[in-house]
């Protein structure tokens, strides 16, 4: 054999080693899915798998052994109760036949419901030949890009709180860059439209010294001062505007989530009737599967029948392989809401001018799973809190210390910014500087730059074009 043929072979191996088995893509399927996704992944499940019913009473998930078929399943495997990320990124998968790999895959392909930005990362990220380091890395990261498909935080901010390195970070950062849709895992909208430019082959361009010197000019339309500044004609200026026009400046629109109007909660936090909060899962939107009597009887039955009775072992080891995983998103969802009240006492007594940081590395310490299993679980998903529906990755955010000595979080501080544009006096309203000002008379030291930004992620216009004459 040619050497060349034999290191492309050896390249083909290393890149099969990054596939996850049927069972693992399963079963992060079910731990990304929001509540509508998931429960139309349990109605397909079902009709794929003849051993399961769906259960439209409330009640628990019964994942113990049936006493008749205690025999049949007593050798099946049971998902690693930690549902640590290195085991379902390590364990193998059982032997299958083509029948059963065609039938799993028409179940994959027949989701239609909408992923959501980070999702389609993580799908791109399974098929890439990298790593198990650069994954961990890459997958920690994608947790941290918002639905924007923007970091929350630059990665100087996000090394320190993070299992990993500034370097580690910047080499993810750059694969995931490379990513559909062109322009995420960056921090801002200058940096996205550049990166754009770059994977279009026009990095240099004049399009690009555009965005990079002249962008609040080029919302304005005052083409004549870019082409004086530039040294270029307008017709230049105007013809690059077009194209820098092309470009998408909400990398991630076409995965928000808040597009869709039937987002239901995942999660609720309330107080009881001793005024104490507590979490409970919306499980009156979810159906519950149970393995069918009818088909554990037979199975004990068709001893004179091996291959009918394989055929029933396999499918109700799916099945209760299914309802565990279903059980394991509904327990580490119910673990994560009890966080948020252990953690966040303030936020639920006065709203999100009081959020706490709160790291899903730290998160994912107390409860005992991988923090990527945290990012994975808040994916899409909702709280009904006693402030509104809220996003649960908005709970997820690095902060800053008052000069009181309390902590507040990066949403805290954006909530305190909105609050201060909105009772500003139209006529004069804040600069970035004055903002600065007043918030650190409430004792949060917020450099100028990243209250910018934050006023940007909101929203919220420059000074100049928020007056309003009487």
């Amino acid at each position: 054999m040619p050497p060349s043929a034999f290191q492309q072979g050896l390249g083909q191996t290393q890149s099969q080693q990054q596939t996850l088995s049927p069972q693992m893509r399963q079963s992060l399927e079910i731990l990304q899915a929001n509540t509508m996704e998931l429960s139309q992944l349990i109605g397909q499940v079902a009709e794929m798998n003849p051993t399961l019913e769906v259960n439209d009473e409330a009640e628990r998930l019964d994942d113990t052994p049936e006493p008749d078929a205690e025999h049949d399943l007593e050798n099946l495997s049971e998902f690693d109760d930690t549902w640590r990320e290195d085991q379902i990124m390590t364990m193998g998968s059982r032997q299958q036949s083509s029948d059963d790999e065609e039938r799993r895959e028409f179940l994959y392909n027949s989701i239609v419901a909408p992923k959501s930005l980070q999702q389609h990362l993580i799908d791109q990220l399974n098929r890439a030949a990298v790593d198990d380091e650069k994954y961990a890395a890459a997958e920690y990261l994608i947790g941290c890009i918002d639905d924007r498909g923007f970091l929350d935080e630059p990665l100087e901010n996000l090394a320190p709180v993070s299992p990993f390195d500034f370097k580690e970070l910047r080499a993810a950062q750059a694969l995931i860059q490379k990513f559909d849709p062109a322009g995420v895992a960056v921090e801002n909208l200058s940096e996205s439209l550049l990166l754009q430019l770059q994977l279009l082959g026009r990095g240099g361009s004049l399009e690009c010294r555009i965005i990079d010197e002249h962008l609040k000019d080029l919302a304005r339309h005052r083409f004549s001062d870019i082409a004086r500044d530039l040294g270029v004609s307008q017709e230049a200026v105007v013809a690059a505007a077009d194209r820098i026009g092309e470009l998408n400046p909400d990398p991630g629109a076409a995965f928000d989530p808040t597009s869709n109007p039937h987002v239901l909660p995942d999660l609720e936090i309330r107080k009881d009737s001793d005024g104490q909060f507590f979490a409970s899962l919306t499980n009156e939107y979810l159906p519950t599967l149970r393995i069918s009597n009818h088909y554990k009887d037979l199975l004990a039955k068709l001893n004179s029948d091996p291959k009918a009775r394989k055929y029933l072992r396999d499918n109700i080891h799916e099945g209760r392989q299914i309802m565990n995983a279903v059980s394991q998103r509904q327990e580490t969802l119910l673990k994560i809401g009890t966080e948020i009240i252990q953690r966040q006492p303030e936020f639920l007594l006065h709203g999100r001018s009081k959020m706490r940081p709160m790291t899903m590395h730290d998160i994912a310490e107390t409860i005992g799973v991988h923090a990527a299993t945290i990012s994975r679980a808040v994916s899409g998903k909702y709280v009904l809190t006693p402030h509104g529906l809220m996003d649960l990755r908005a709970f997820f955010a690095s902060g800053y210390t008052t000069q009181q000595g309390t902590e507040i979080s990066n949403t805290g501080v954006r909530e305190a910014i909105q609050q201060l544009v909105a009772n500003e006096n139209t006529a004069k309203p804040l600069s970035d500087t004055a903002i600065e000002k007043q918030l650190k008379e409430k004792g949060i030291k917020v450099a100028r730059r990243t209250i910018a930004k934050y006023r940007d992620q909101l929203g919220i216009l420059p000074s100049h074009l928020r007056k309003r004459h009487a």
